[in-house]
């Protein structure tokens, strides 16, 4: 059921117009004796999700017993963080999801379906794994706050993505990201409908119905001065929520470019991201926008590490960003990629495929270690110069010697592309 949907590319809703939105929507469920939440962590901090967690927790009060970000595979979150995404909420009431452990089957999704899907490029079923807590903590409402827009493994962020990846088991995530990589990314990003997002729905349908889920959905975008605005909130249990708001994220947060770019900065906040596998959106959101043998130029001032994830980030040291025929090559010949099937898809995204090149600028990781995983590499301080954040506005820029580049303050709230390159 569809409870709230309001939005439109110049819809700006403040933040009254959302608590009351919210609150209209709770008033209407009745009485609930105990709410779990699932807001995504601080790598979505822009979303408005922490705002709608803090709502929540202004309406139920003690009825709402649990926080549990949907942190995935990423790093716990840091007292300072939930401080700062979820100001007034007790500590006391967050929890962590171990990815590893602390997970339970609902069911299989088959493996006949799942090849039929990926056109015959994966042949495994797939387990729709989530948190223990969804299942096992007799919540009668579970409310699920989060951002669509477009993303490089399912298509378009959020909905039951939120619930199946962001609360889910290794071998769900490992084997949907895997997916998302064998199809392509170039065929899924910013596609509402994409195999990854089928076997979720396929997993909603059959194997979640009884679990009391409450989407609150919202869709960001800058204005024409740099300024994010709230463009949609959708609210609902079922996928017309999730696809009322895809469709609106396609208009706002889709920049369709009439020529491929020759040379595109990024600038990646120090705060939000701090790795490769977070700081590659910059790699993903992009890629469909330089031209054959273009450059993209990654200012990341907060790089400390590759992955998130211990194992991750050794895997990431040890093979580096090939092309995606190397890396299906190794992840059919190495068992540890085999049985960390997130890390190769990640390895495969995170390529330019050599077709344009990457050169990073990190502010906490040694030029041997970007250049060991296949980057090339620039000084952090003499590229911040020359491309000051402070000074550039998001697109093109004309700098003082003539040379023309493509800025993008932030890449995790779009997806670029040209023309030639983007196929329906």
């Amino acid at each position: 059921m569809l409870y709230f949907a309001q939005g439109s590319e110049t819809t700006d809703l403040s933040p009254e117009d959302i608590k009351k939105a919210l609150f209209e929507t709770f008033d209407k469920l009745g009485q609930k004796k105990k709410v779990l939440a699932i807001p995504p962590d601080f790598t979505r901090y822009h979303s408005r999700a922490g705002y709608l967690t803090t709502l929540a927790y202004e309406y139920y009060r003690n009825a709402l017993t649990d926080i549990l970000p949907a942190l995935g595979t990423h790093a716990l979150m840091t007292a300072e963080e939930l401080h700062k995404m979820f100001p007034g909420i007790p500590l006391s009431l967050f929890r962590e999801h171990k990815w590893r452990t602390d997970i339970t089957t609902l069911g299989t999704v088959p493996a006949d379906y799942i090849y039929e899907i990926s056109e015959q490029r994966v042949n495994y079923s797939w387990p729709a794994q989530v948190n223990k807590m969804l299942v096992n903590g007799g919540y009668d409402l579970i409310l699920s706050p989060g951002q669509v827009v477009p993303h490089e493994v399912i298509g378009m962020a959020n909905y039951n993505k939120n619930i199946f990846v962001g609360t889910g088991g290794a071998e769900g995530i490992n084997k949907s990201h895997f997916l998302g990589a064998a199809y392509g990314i170039e065929r899924i990003l910013g596609r509402p409908d994409t195999p990854v997002r089928k076997v979720l729905n396929y997993a909603s349908d059959n194997f979640a119905r009884h679990l009391p889920i409450l989407y609150l959905l919202t869709v960001v975008a800058k204005d024409e001065n740099g300024k994010l605005k709230v463009r949609g909130l959708y609210i609902g249990d079922d996928h017309e929520c999730y696809l009322q708001a895809a469709a609106l994220s396609l208009k706002v947060n889709f920049i369709m470019l009439e020529k491929p770019l020759k040379k595109v900065v990024v600038y990646l906040d120090p705060e939000e991201f701090k790795s490769t596998w977070l700081g590659n959106k910059s790699v993903y959101r992009t890629r469909m926008a330089i031209e054959d043998k273009g450059e993209l130029v990654v200012l990341a001032p907060g790089l400390k590490e590759f992955g998130e994830d211990k194992q991750i980030d050794a895997l990431i040291r040890k093979y580096g960003y090939l092309t995606t025929p190397e890396i299906l090559k190794l992840t059919n010949e190495q068992p540890e990629l085999q049985n960390n099937l997130s890390a190769a898809a990640h390895l495969i995204h995170g390529s330019a495929e050599d077709r344009f090149t990457i050169t990073y600028c990190p502010g906490k990781v040694t030029e041997e270690e970007i250049r060991s995983v296949n980057f090339n590499y620039a000084p952090l301080a003499e590229m911040m110069q020359r491309y000051n954040p402070e000074k550039l506005k998001d697109g093109y820029n004309t700098m003082d010697d003539g040379e023309e580049i493509f800025y993008i303050s932030n890449p995790a709230i779009g997806l670029w592309a040209s023309r030639e390159r983007f196929k329906d």
